[in-house]
């Protein structure tokens, strides 16, 4: 019997950002961020082919294009235009809409709500300003900055105790640079193992605790073969998410899902909900 294919680890996905030396313009480091993203695309693919010789050239032609090290610097220096600006600022949004945020906190003596933030870029964005309401635990595959903890988020030590939980979960621009559609409906699956549950409430009686902070390129709900908003809801009805708020932006779309109950997860298989020349094939399975 044939063995079965080790899964790809996270690190083929999305590459870890820095702070760039030098300024670009968005449209420069726009073509950068494009063209890494396809060619890591393809080395994937030829990774996933076992085309070892293909692999090898397309990580050249990454090199030739400037490698990891221009790719970062494009990344930190598009944040605010490419990657959307700070996502956390609509999180902080809405918490405080529903009163889980105080906009005056006071020192009231109960225990601050936990937030895990996957894909950490920076110590310094609005959700980590609220210090006094919030503590907060960030991870990234190849954290360079201190604050951020360097970890594989399907890698992380599944909870043993209640402090192992988190009222939060954000998963901000993390989801589309998994390599494998698979993976992150595994991804997502895992994502209800560190939420609490009713038997272990959260710190306040919000009704949208606990909860998942989930943002993707617009283009991968809007002009996607493989899907669309009403299969990514279905999705996550399925794991026991409930849709609780929602905004898109021309680049950008953000949903606040809050678990309901921790089920059995119903198998999602990759089909085409429509089809058209220019769209792209990201999708989700659920194993």
């Amino acid at each position: 019997m044939a063995s079965r294919k080790r899964p790809k680890t996270l690190s083929h996905g999305r590459p870890p950002v820095l702070g760039p030396r030098e300024h670009m313009s968005s449209q420069k480091s726009r073509t950068i961020i494009r063209t890494h993203h396809r060619l890591e695309k393809q080395r994937a693919t030829a990774l996933k082919n076992g085309d070892a010789e293909s692999a090898e050239a397309i990580a050249k032609a990454i090199e030739e294009n400037g490698g990891l090290k221009l790719y970062q610097a494009a990344s930190k220096q598009g944040q605010s235009k490419d990657r959307g600006g700070d996502s956390s600022k609509v999180l902080v949004e809405w918490l405080k809409q529903d009163h889980v945020l105080q906009n005056t906190p006071k020192d009231t003596g109960i225990e601050k709500l936990r937030c895990l933030e996957v894909g950490a870029l920076s110590t310094k964005n609005e959700i980590s300003k609220i210090g006094e309401q919030i503590v907060m635990t960030r991870i990234d595959l190849n954290s360079q900055g201190s604050g951020i903890t360097k970890q594989d988020f399907m890698e992380r030590p599944l909870p043993k105790h209640p402090d192992d939980l988190f009222d939060i979960i954000s998963l901000s621009l993390v989801l589309n640079y998994v390599p494998e559609a698979a993976q992150r409906g595994s991804m997502l699956k895992r994502v209800t193992k560190f939420l609490r549950t009713s038997d272990q409430p959260a710190q306040t009686d919000s009704s949208i605790l606990p909860a998942l902070f989930l943002v993707l390129p617009l283009p991968c709900v809007q002009n996607s073969r493989y899907l669309d908003e009403q299969l990514l809801l279905r999705i996550m009805a399925n794991m026991g998410f409930d849709l609780t708020k929602k905004r898109l932006t021309p680049k950008l779309c953000y949903y606040l899902f809050t678990l309901k109950e921790k089920t059995e997860s119903v198998k999602t298989e990759k089909r085409k909900v429509r089809d058209g020349p220019s769209m792209n094939n990201f999708c989700i399975i659920v194993e």
